[in-house]
C-alpha cells in the first residue's frame, strides 16, 4: 500500500522529521487506523525517493513513542493503543454530575474564610505594594550567561536526585555571605535550601509543633506566619511591638514551643529590635526552652547605620532558627530562600525537607551559587540598595510636602515604610479606598499581608507603603494623587461651612506625632 506522504527536500526540517510528523498526523487524524499495516521500509523508500535508512529512523521513532508496532512475519502496523489514549482520563458516568456540595464535610477546613492578602488586582496607575523588587533590577544578562554556562557542564546533574538539603556549593556560598553580612558563622551543613521564607516557616513548624502547642508571635505580625501556625492548630500568644521592636517584658513567663519574630525590620511596622532587647530575648528563650524563628526577610537593605547582628549571630545556646531569602533582593519568582538551624537540628531539618519536596531544582541553585561566589550578588546589592535608598527618600519627602510633618517608622531598613496617620486624616481603611478611587494602591495592615490579633495600637491608623518597585517619578505622581484624594474629600465639608478648603500641604498636623508606646 501507499500512504499520502509528501516530502520537501528544500525544507529546513530533515526528511526523517518530515516523515515522522506526517505519519503521526495521519494516525492521530484517523486516516491511518489502529491495526493498519504500513509499507515495508524498502517499498516506502522507493515511493518517496529517499534512502531506506531515513524510513527506518522515522519508523523507529514512531515505534519508540508508541504509535507503531513491529512484529516478525507480520510487519509494521499502527498500534491499537496510542500514547495519547494514556494521557486522557475517561470520566465515569456515575460521577459526572457530582458537585462539591454533595461531599459531606467531616472535618474543619484550615483556611476556610481566611483570604490571603495578594497584590491588588484592580487596575492601578501607581501601586505601593510591599516587598516587590524593582522589575528592572533583575540581573538578566548575568543570569543568562550563568545559565548557559551551567547547562554546558550539567551532564547527569539534571537527571539525578540531589541532596534534599540543597546544593553544597550554594550552601557554602550562603554561609560565606551571612558571616560578614549578618554575623552568623555556621557550617554549610546547617543550611537548608527552601522555596522562600514561607517554606522555611512550614518546615520549622513540622519539626517543632504539635496540636495544642503554644506559639508566641508579634502583634501585628506577618499574615503568612499566623495562618500557618493556626493551620497546625497551635495556640497563638500575641506579643505587642513598639518603636524598639518586640515587647520582651510581655513574653509569656512559661515560654512557648517557638517564638516568631522579625527583628531587623518588623513586619509590618518596620521597627528594629534593639540590641538590649535582643539579649534579653535570647536569655528568655534559653531559660524557657523556646525556639526563636528569626525571619530576616529584607535585611539586605540597610540605609542608615550599621546593622545589629542577627539574633542567631548573638545566640550561644542553639535557640535560634534563621530564615533568609533572595525573593526581595533578586526576585520573588526565583523562589529560593534558606533556613539556618542549630547543629542539633540539621539532620531532622534535612529529613523534613526531603519529606516536603525532596529538594529544590538543581539548575537555579547552581546558577545562584556562582552568582554569590563570583561577587555578582554583592555588586547587585550595592547597586539596588542605592537605588532603593533614593526612592525611600523621595517617598518621605513627598509625604512631608503634601501632608506636613509626618510620623514614619521603618525607614532605616527594608522595602517599605509605615505611615502613622495624624488625627486630621481619615482612618486607614477609608484612606485606602480614597486612594484606589484615584488609581493608587496604598495598604492597611490587613490588606498588606499583616495580621492584627486585636488590641494593636496601629490597627486603623497606619498605612503601609512599598517604594522599591516604583521609580521616583511614579512615587511623586502617586503621592500627588493621594493628596488630591484627601483634598477632594475635604472640599465639600469646607463648602458647607462657607470656607475655602485648604490643600493637604497647608494643613497643620501639629507637632510630630509620637509613635504608640513612645
Amino acid at each position: 500500500m501507499e500512504i499520502p506522504v509528501l516530502l520537501d527536500p528544500k525544507s529546513r526540517q530533515s526528511l526523517q522529521a518530515q516523515l515522522y510528523e506526517q505519519i503521526r498526523k495521519l494516525i492521530l487524524g484517523g486516516r491511518l487506523k489502529p491495526g493498519t499495516p504500513l509499507p515495508a521500509s524498502r517499498a516506502l523508500s522507493r515511493q518517496l525517493g529517499v534512502s531506506r535508512n531515513t524510513i527506518m529512523l522515522a519508523y523507529d521513532r514512531l515505534s519508540a513513542e508508541g504509535y507503531l508496532q513491529t512484529r516478525e512475519a507480520i510487519g509494521t502496523y499502527v498500534s491499537f493503543e496510542l500514547p495519547e489514549d494514556c494521557l486522557t482520563a475517561k470520566r465515569l458516568a456515575s460521577t459526572a454530575d457530582t458537585s462539591a456540595q454533595d461531599f459531606p464535610t467531616r472535618r474543619q477546613i484550615a483556611f476556610a474564610g481566611r483570604p490571603q492578602a495578594v497584590v491588588n488586582q484592580r487596575r492601578l496607575a501607581y501601586d505601593f505594594w510591599l516587598g516587590r523588587p524593582d522589575p528592572h533590577s533583575f540581573p538578566i544578562k548575568a543570569w543568562r550567561r550563568l545559565i548557559n554556562r551551567t547547562l554546558v557542564t550539567a551532564g547527569t546533574r539534571l537527571t539525578e536526585y540531589r541532596d534534599p538539603a540543597g546544593l553544597i556549593d550554594l550552601r557554602q556560598a550562603i554561609a560565606d555571605h551571612i558571616g560578614p553580612a549578618r554575623g552568623i558563622n555556621v557550617d554549610p551543613d546547617q543550611i537548608i535550601i527552601v522555596a522562600g521564607c514561607q517554606e522555611g516557616l512550614n518546615l520549622t513548624a513540622r519539626l517543632l509543633l504539635r496540636e495544642g502547642m503554644s506559639v508566641a508571635i508579634e502583634n501585628p505580625a506577618y499574615q503568612g506566619a499566623a495562618y500557618l501556625y493556626e493551620s497546625y492548630r497551635a495556640r497563638l500568644m500575641p506579643v505587642c511591638v513598639d518603636e524598639n521592636g518586640l515587647s520582651v517584658e510581655d513574653l509569656p513567663a512559661e515560654g512557648a514551643a517557638l517564638l516568631y519574630v522579625t527583628p531587623s525590620h518588623q513586619y509590618p511596622m518596620g521597627f528594629t529590635l534593639s540590641l538590649e532587647r535582643r539579649l534579653r530575648l535570647l536569655d528568655w528563650a534559653w531559660r524557657t526552652g523556646t525556639y526563636i524563628v528569626e525571619d530576616d526577610y529584607d535585611s539586605d537593605f540597610r540605609y542608615r547605620g550599621s546593622p545589629i547582628a542577627a539574633l542567631m549571630g548573638l545566640d550561644s545556646h542553639g535557640c535560634v532558627i534563621y530564615l533568609g531569602t533572595f525573593s526581595k533582593s533578586i526576585g520573588a519568582g526565583l523562589r529560593i530562600g534558606y533556613l539556618v538551624v542549630p547543629k542539633h537540628l540539621a539532620g531532622p531539618a534535612g529529613t523534613a525537607k526531603a519529606l516536603l519536596d525532596n529538594g529544590h531544582p538543581w539548575l537555579e541553585q547552581a546558577v545562584l551559587a556562582e552568582f554569590l561566589a563570583g561577587g555578582g550578588y554583592d555588586n547587585h546589592l550595592r547597586r539596588i540598595r542605592q537605588s532603593y535608598a533614593e526612592r525611600r527618600d523621595c517617598l518621605t519627602d513627598c509625604l512631608k510636602r503634601h501632608f506636613g510633618e509626618v510620623a514614619i517608622s521603618g525607614s532605616e531598613c527594608g522595602m517599605h515604610i509605615a505611615w502613622h496617620l495624624p488625627d486630621d486624616l481619615p482612618r486607614a481603611a477609608r484612606l485606602q479606598e480614597m486612594a484606589a478611587e484615584h488609581g493608587v494602591g496604598i495598604y492597611t495592615l490587613q490588606s498588606g499581608a499583616a495580621y492584627d490579633f486585636g488590641g494593636c495600637a496601629y490597627s486603623d491608623r497606619a498605612i503601609m507603603l512599598g517604594f522599591s518597585s516604583l521609580n521616583e517619578r511614579q512615587i511623586r505622581s502617586g503621592t500627588e494623587r493621594v493628596a488630591a484624594a484627601v483634598d477632594a474629600a475635604r472640599k465639600p465639608a469646607a463648602t458647607v461651612a462657607g470656607l475655602h478648603a485648604p490643600t493637604p500641604a497647608t494643613l497643620k498636623a501639629g507637632s510630630r506625632i509620637p509613635l504608640p508606646g513612645s
